[in-house]
């Protein structure tokens, strides 16, 4: 088994073996063969040549929606071109099917995507609940003693007894003559 390694420079499959960059990838050939076995890769969609999408802001696609035509849609082409009056209404509706995948009845029809974007959230949100419940009951310790009103009161008087930090902190606040605080 012989390692070969491929470096990308760019987004394009461009492969530079005499230089290493950002990203390695490393092939492992079972041949003793210098040629490189490619794999599988999806399609690559190609933005620079017309595409086709249904769009009712958009009536008209750059390219018809089948573009290769069996025989039996070829004989409907041909007929397309002579007239119209002689085509039934199922040859008019397949006619139509051959340029465009929908009606716009089709594409302005609502569809009921927003119900499982909706469950998914309310699961999250649900699953989020129960987790800070969980923490609630089994994680977190109870509040303290020392956070209760009476304690803070008995606290802060003491820090007022002691004088700590009289020049400028907690103790240059309280005006001890008056005994209140400073305005």
């Amino acid at each position: 088994v012989t390692p070969s390694y491929s470096y990308f420079t760019s987004a394009h499959d461009v492969k530079v073996h005499h230089k290493p960059r950002l990203i390695r990838h490393v092939h492992y050939s079972e041949s003793s063969s210098d040629e490189e076995k490619e794999g599988v890769a999806a399609p690559v969609l190609d933005c620079s040549q017309p595409q086709y999408t249904d769009r009712p802001d958009i009536p008209l696609p750059d390219i018809t929606y089948i573009t290769k035509y069996n025989l039996e849609q070829l004989k409907l082409k041909e007929k397309e071109s002579g007239p119209w009056s002689q085509l039934t209404k199922d040859e008019k509706l397949a006619l139509y099917r051959l340029n465009f995948q929908k009606t716009y009845a089709e594409m302005r029809q609502r569809s009921n995507e927003w119900k499982t974007v909706l469950g998914v959230v309310l699961w999250f949100v649900g699953l989020t609940g129960l987790f800070y419940w969980w923490g609630l009951a089994y994680v977190y310790q109870p509040v303290p003693h020392t956070f209760s009103e009476d304690w803070v009161a008995m606290q802060t008087q003491r820090m007022l007894d002691l004088r700590i930090n009289p020049i400028s902190g907690f103790s240059s606040h309280w005006d001890y003559e008056k005994k209140q605080w400073k305005k």
